[in-house]
């Protein structure tokens, strides 16, 4: 795949951010791209906890009551675009939800209140990512970060995406596509 070919959907691939693409928001980043196409591109950061939010925090502000003993779940800052606007990232079918966007073979997500209340009730058992905000690309912009090396394209397994801890999944993106993460780490080299 010719990775700056618009004509070529990106959508449920993983964008891995390289060192120094000059945008301090994105470091590290690992994205799954949502949506992309001739008018653009939005995806979700899966690796950056929010800090200033709770899960429980987030179902007490929407008015949303939680089962007793629900299990702690981060929520994620899914990028810097309406980041007062949050979304449930998924595995495909888990939510069986009309409204739920497929992306790609293995995920979809989920932006309604309903899929909140499922799983503050507990209902949902599986795989999840709950994000507040996306990254969000005009026309040609993402394809021109990509030609000036401020992405890596890799493959988005549910395994990287909900099973590898979030400090380990820039590193774990990068070998699945055979990248030794410290070739790229401002320190290697150094004795």
């Amino acid at each position: 795949m010719n990775q700056s070919d618009p004509a070529q959907t990106l959508a449920g691939k993983l964008l891995v951010a390289m060192p120094g693409m000059g945008d301090p928001r994105f470091d590290k980043s690992v994205i799954l791209l949502c949506a992309h196409g001739e008018d653009g591109a939005m995806g979700l950061i899966v690796n950056k906890t929010a800090q200033q939010i709770t899960f429980l925090d987030l179902l007490d502000q929407l008015g949303i009551g939680a089962r007793p003993g629900l299990p702690a779940h981060a929520v994620h800052v899914g990028g810097p675009v309406e980041t007062g606007r949050g979304f449930v990232l998924h595995r495909a079918t888990e939510f069986e939800d009309e409204a739920s966007l497929r992306i790609g073979a293995d995920f979809e997500m989920t932006a309604t209140l309903d899929a909140l209340r499922r799983l503050a009730e507990g209902k949902e058992s599986g795989d999840f990512l709950l994000a507040l905000g996306y990254a969000g690309w005009q026309a040609g912009q993402l394809e021109q970060e990509i030609a000036r090396n401020g992405w890596l394209i890799a493959d988005a397994t549910p395994q990287i995406v909900f099973g590898t801890p979030d400090r380990l999944k820039w590193s774990a993106a990068l070998e699945g596509i055979g990248v030794d993460p410290m070739l790229l780490s401002g320190a290697a080299g150094r004795a």
